[in-house]
């Protein structure tokens, strides 16, 4: 354990406005499109399934501020703002050069920083009127996030959990029951898209794109019912921003500026709220920060998908989404970060990578659990596997400047603790893990499915 130091900021400090980083990008993402039409969707094409607020957040191009409501602000101030630490303990476990920064999202109720976005559009949901809300969860942290947010503004909330997910993780499907959502095992009998999954591929253990498909389907068939979404999609990046607008003025009072931002990759959550705030100065020409995703070796969708259209579900309810994808029948590996086990990007993400705004790298498993242990050895914090993906990439970067010599300053995102993820410690200390690498063929034979829009 080391002298670890924090940087704490006041309530005061708590932005007042989300970023929209879309109104500074010079290329903006391709529009999402209507499957049939091949037309692009205007906002109130996505009022039937989405709260209207977050249907106009999710289509502004143009305002790069856009205000958090008083009362979303409020509900904040129970976690927020959350601390930066200088990770001295894993500076000297590592003998690197090397100053590594991390900013600690797992001090909110629910563990994560999914509780960013679970109050804003649990928030709008409630101002509109909707009575009933559902939703999909991976490895269960954003099921659990909007389970507490549900019930802070007395919405009904059904969360379809992926069902590999569903029995790994025991004591996540129980948070959110304890605090009043329904949790189903995805696939399921509830919905038309889980029948079919399930006599297709009996023994199938689901995937987020299956959850996705579910919840959409109970949402548009529900009255006065709305989807919630705790990744991909513009809205949710632009409520995450609250994270690199703190850690901005956090880096100011360490008097340091990060040379390197690195966060996991699943759906673009948490890296979009950390990286954005900061990559708005290298967009302008004023800075020239480099942003790394860390994604699972199993599912490679930032480093060996293709950019092109396709569904944000299995079943293809949703729209068309311009993203860097695996094909959206892609089935991942089990693994335990089941927050990762998404087969597509984002459109911003996936833009900003095309563009060569920022890179990625994949991370296997077993690299990512000997970087998680390390990290708990070396700050007492144990993470989640989802976010030992960065750390195991900043431990790459720490090392390559120990190697060469040089003196950078690394911030990542600890976007969750793992202390209901003891299960996968417990296999991967028993030496019970594998790794999981896709072959070319099986990417190929997922993508080649897909309609060539781009």
């Amino acid at each position: 354990m080391s002298e670890s130091k924090k940087f704490l900021l006041n309530e005061r400090d708590i932005p007042t406005a989300w970023y929209n980083i879309v109104a500074d990008m010079d290329n903006k993402p391709k529009p999402i499109i209507n499957p049939a039409t091949k037309e692009p969707l205007k906002a109130e094409d996505l009022f039937p399934l989405f709260a209207e607020e977050v249907s106009r957040q999710e289509m502004n191009t143009t305002d790069a501020w856009i205000e958090i409501p008083e009362e979303v602000r409020d509900l904040y101030k129970i976690w927020r703002p959350t601390p930066l630490v200088r990770a001295r303990g894993l500076e000297k476990l590592l003998d690197t050069p090397a100053h590594i920064y991390f900013k600690n999202e797992s001090v909110s109720p629910v563990g994560s920083h999914k509780l960013n976005s679970a109050i804003a559009q649990a928030y709008y949901c409630k101002k509109q009127g909707v009575t009933n809300i559902t939703t999909e969860t991976g490895a269960g942290q954003w099921g659990a996030a909007l389970s507490l947010a549900a019930k802070m503004f007395g919405l009904e909330l059904a969360v379809y959990m992926v069902k590999i997910s569903y029995h790994q993780k025991p004591y996540r499907r129980n948070i959110m029951s304890t605090y009043g959502a329904q949790v189903i095992a995805s696939p399921s009998m509830s919905t038309k898209a889980g029948r079919k999954i399930i006599t297709e591929r009996p023994n199938y253990q689901g995937s987020l794109g299956t959850a996705i498909s579910e919840a959409v389907e109970l949402a548009m068939s529900t009255p006065n019912c709305k989807y919630t979404l705790g990744s991909v999609l513009n809205h949710v990046s632009l409520h995450q921003t609250v994270i690199g607008l703190e850690a901005e003025k956090q880096m100011e009072m360490a008097g340091e500026y990060p040379d390197k931002i690195i966060a996991c990759f699943g759906g673009g959550s948490n890296f979009s709220g950390i990286a954005y705030p900061f990559m708005r100065h290298n967009l302008a020409g004023d800075t020239n920060i480099q942003f790394i995703a860390a994604e699972p070796e199993s599912c490679p969708k930032l480093t060996r998908g293709v950019f092109q259209y396709d569904f944000g579900d299995e079943a293809g309810y949703t729209p068309l989404i311009p993203m860097y994808t695996l094909g959206h029948d892609f089935a991942p590996a089990n693994i335990h970060a089941g927050g990762l086990r998404y087969h597509g990007a984002g459109s911003i993400i996936s833009q900003l990578l095309k563009d060569k705004k920022m890179s990625a790298v994949d991370i296997p498993q077993l690299e990512a659990f000997d970087a998680a242990i390390k990290f708990a050895q070396a700050e007492g914090i144990i993470p989640a596997p989802e976010s030992s993906h960065a750390i195991a990439a900043t431990v790459r970067e720490a090392l390559r400047c120990k190697e060469e010599g040089k003196k950078e300053v690394l911030l990542f995102n600890l976007s969750g603790h793992g202390l209901i993820d003891m299960t996968a410690y417990d296999s991967y200390l028993a030496g019970d893990l594998e790794n999981y690498k896709v072959s070319d063929e099986e990417i190929r034979r997922n993508t080649d499915k897909l309609e060539k829009i781009i």
